[in-house]
């Protein structure tokens, strides 16, 4: 009999948040960039991108792919941005302004349902700017915050899912970890979690096949 699950661990760019390729028209808009500017859709459309092939076949590593792609737009502006320059000026200071509503309902129904919760994330402030969890209100449910930034140990090391697993007290299988990237969820299995590879463009189906794996009706999903 499998053990009931108490904790669901959750990367955040692109599975609490939607993926910096669906918000194009707003960075584009942002940026003061004619519309349609940005052509690269990482897995939205491989074929338009492929530096996100490069990173998919592990030619280049997750925070290469970012790197180049700030560089160019910055480029653009005759500057030299970080990640979180980027992602501040594309989406401005309002976090909430981007997350999946999907999101917002598992996490309401797994603290409904006991569940607790924990992100695992390899570049949270690197990406989004020092201080991000103090400015999204959605996070403090989340009673363990692991980001590589500050550790230096990035998935799929299985050191990384070790330390959310020592903060938690929990052993491997009972806890359920989602992740956009295959890598991070092959990393993931290995040390014995149950894990989701969330598609980004079905949200609604991979968080319906997180809530089953936690034992919660996936109704949630469907409120208005």
């Amino acid at each position: 009999m499998a053990m009931e699950k108490q904790a669901l661990v959750l990367d955040f760019g692109g599975v609490i948040s939607r993926t910096m390729f669906e918000t194009h028209p707003i960075t584009e808009q942002a940026l003061g960039l004619a519309p349609g500017s940005l052509t690269w859709r990482g897995p939205f459309d491989p074929g338009s991108d492929p530096l996100w092939v490069d990173m998919q076949e592990n030619r280049i590593t997750e925070r290469d792919y970012w790197r180049m792609r700030v560089a160019e737009i910055s480029g653009l502006f005759g500057e030299r941005w970080e990640m979180s320059d980027f992602v501040r000026r594309a989406r401005g200071d309002d976090p909430m302004t981007t997350m999946r509503p999907e999101a917002v309902r598992t996490i309401e129904a797994a603290v409904t349902a006991g569940k607790r919760l924990a992100i695992l994330s390899n570049e949270l402030d690197l990406f989004y700017g020092q201080g991000f969890t103090k400015r999204f209100p959605l996070l403090s449910d989340f009673e363990v915050v692991i980001d590589a930034t500050y550790t230096g140990i990035l998935k799929p090391d299985p050191r990384a899912y070790q330390l959310c697993l020592d903060a938690l007290k929990l052993p491997a299988d009972r806890c359920v970890f989602v992740d956009d990237q295959r890598r991070n969820i092959d990393g993931a299995e290995r040390v014995g979690m149950s894990a989701v590879h969330f598609d980004v463009r079905e949200p609604k189906k991979s968080y319906a096949e997180v809530l089953a794996k936690l034992g919660i009706s996936t109704d949630v999903l469907d409120v208005a």
